[in-house]
């Protein structure tokens, strides 16, 4: 209309929208005398006396769950492995390969006892990563201190000996609330001997926003009964997603307290023992027995991941 102004005109531009700062991993830096002091600290006698860190729990409700964002990108980090072969409920592993290096059992101080969970090395910048559940880093409100990572862990030997960390690391819901969807932790362990960890025991792969319902391998340390925690155990099959209250990966599987933090593989080669981590073992239904529950790594894992290779 003649004489008229375009609308809006005359009136401030609106501000560009920008995306919120995603949370930050949480983190805790370990003195350096606790990280030479773990290293004597776990004795044999020490590690074979560790207490199982059991999150086994009772799920009643769940308020807010979200499920990964969807069209969210597959991050895979190093190349994949060949397809696995048959389902296995729960048993030692006796293929060998690169799983038996790369996993091992974390030991901790928590709130003054000895306690155990199961860790993973994987393909990282600092080749000092290691991937576990985050109640195996901080639990409770408290952050554990004396943590170290003893790969190849074999009846209270450490064939390729104690790694301290200098870092754990969680993410931020998990430090927030200990929301059982965000049970992911990381360690940054010192380099021993002049040698970091990854060029001694090797590292597997890791896959993020991979989706759901495929073959998994899980494996870990359970050292409650009718376990030992002498021996890596396996469990493999077809996974699901969690159709109760979390966004969950639910995997057929005996393994108990002690294994909570072993790594979940997809593409596992049973004769390279190599494959792409997507989950770590978190939690059990008591009301549902020998089925496994393992978080999804979507967006939140991988700002962890990347967090805790840069450091």
């Amino acid at each position: 209309m003649a004489g008229g102004s375009p609308a809006g005109a005359g009136a401030a531009p609106a501000a560009p929208r920008h995306p919120a700062p995603r949370p930050s991993a949480a983190v805790r830096t370990a003195p350096a005398a606790e990280q030479q002091r773990a290293r004597t600290f776990w004795t044999p006698e020490r590690m074979r006396g560790a207490t199982p860190l059991d999150l086994l729990l009772t799920r009643h409700a769940a308020k807010s769950l979200k499920t990964p964002r969807a069209g969210a990108d597959s991050t895979t980090v190093a190349p994949t492995a060949a397809p696995a072969s048959f389902p296995q409920a729960g048993g030692p592993w006796t293929g060998g390969g690169a799983v038996v290096p790369t996993s091992g059992r974390v030991f901790f101080t928590f709130q003054g006892r000895t306690a155990s969970c199961t860790g993973n090395a994987v393909t990282s910048q600092n080749a000092g990563t290691v991937i576990t559940a985050g109640h195996c880093v901080k639990y409770q409100g408290s952050w554990h201190t004396n943590w170290v990572f003893v790969p190849g862990y074999d009846n209270g030997n450490a064939p390729y000996g104690q790694w301290s960390a200098a870092k754990t690391l969680t993410t931020p819901q998990w430090e927030a609330s200990e929301d059982i969807n965000y049970d992911v932790g990381a360690a940054v362990v010192t380099p021993l001997n002049g040698r970091n960890l990854t060029s001694v025991v090797g590292a597997q792969g890791i896959q993020f926003n991979g989706g759901y319902n495929k073959q998994m391998y899980s494996f870990g340390f359970p050292a409650a009964s009718p376990y030992d925690g002498t021996k890596l155990i396996y469990c493999s099959g077809n996974s699901s997603k969690d159709f109760l209250f979390s966004q969950d990966h639910s995997l057929g599987c005996n393994m108990t307290g002690g294994s909570s933090g072993g790594p979940w593989f997809t593409g596992f080669s049973e004769s390279a023992g190599t494959g792409l981590q997507v989950s770590v073992n978190s939690f059990g239904y008591v009301f549902l027995p020998n089925r496994m529950f393992g978080p999804y790594f979507g967006d939140v894992v991988k700002a962890l991941y990347d967090k805790a290779q840069a450091a």
